[in-house]
């Protein structure tokens, strides 16, 4: 099995460091195609109007100065288009992608991308409460098993698979939940308002790490409860039950 790699937190993450630990125990022909840098929030923006530079760093390595979808473009189109991959991994992600986050997500995108193009793609994150307590060793310990699985499965040919691991330790997590996407508490939302050495105005936006209040069932609520979430997220975004009622309104 060829296992492509990809990310939106850069090249040279930490999460990318997991993930190779992941995908080498499921295969050992592994390649990898990541932004130079980092496109957290990029979610599935192309680069059109800016050239995109290649840095190779051997024949299975390279970054893209450019985005996750971009990345996972030019691996299947250019660099690798003879050999393309069985299954792309995206991560593992510097945070959750629960709710929301799914849409403004670069590492989801890069799944988004893969199952575009035909290839059974899974983004993984590693949810994180405190900065400085990230439990990368979650994510590396349980996701082969659940990779392994998950590819028994025929998923569809719109669908991608959204994995979120606790913020806790391996041994304190409490299994593993199927979950739809949830939503999330948008008033953590932080605006930091600056002057710069000239006195102009800027803004950082972020958010505050928190699970909120989700309900049962959710991506953010499995997550809450020190469980493994695991999501089917599917492309075509049409609402199929609103369909009859437009046309009797439309005529």
């Amino acid at each position: 099995m060829r296992i492509l790699l990809s990310n939106d937190d850069g090249f040279n993450a930490p999460g990318m460091d997991v993930l190779k630990k992941i995908a080498f125990s499921l295969s050992d022909d592994v390649i990898i195609v990541a932004p130079a840098k980092e496109q957290s929030g990029a979610s599935r923006s192309l680069t059109l109007h800016d050239p995109l530079r290649l840095i190779q760093y051997s024949d299975t390595e390279y970054a893209v100065e450019g985005t996750p979808t971009d990345c996972v473009m030019m691996a299947l189109n250019h660099i690798f288009p003879d050999n393309k991959p069985d299954l792309i991994l995206s991560g593992v992600n510097r945070g959750g992608n629960l709710g929301e986050d799914v849409l403004y997500s670069g590492t989801v995108a890069a799944a988004s991308e893969g199952t575009l193009l035909g290839v059974p793609s899974i983004a993984l994150s590693q949810t994180i409460l405190d900065a400085n307590e990230i439990y990368w060793e979650t994510a590396e310990k349980l996701a082969p098993a659940i990779i392994k699985k998950l590819l028994k499965l025929d998923w569809g040919e719109d669908v991608l698979m959204n994995i979120n691991f606790p913020p806790v330790a391996p041994d304190q997590v409490d299994g593993v939940e199927v979950t739809r996407q949830g939503k999330r508490d948008l008033t953590n939302l932080l605006i930091d308002a600056r002057t710069d050495a000239r006195g102009r105005d800027y803004f950082w936006l972020g958010y505050r790490p928190s699970l909120g209040s989700p309900s049962k069932g959710e991506d953010l609520e499995a997550v809450s409860n020190r469980k493994v979430s695991v999501t089917p997220l599917c492309l075509n975004l049409t609402k199929d039950p609103l369909l009859d009622a437009l046309n009797d309104v439309l005529g």
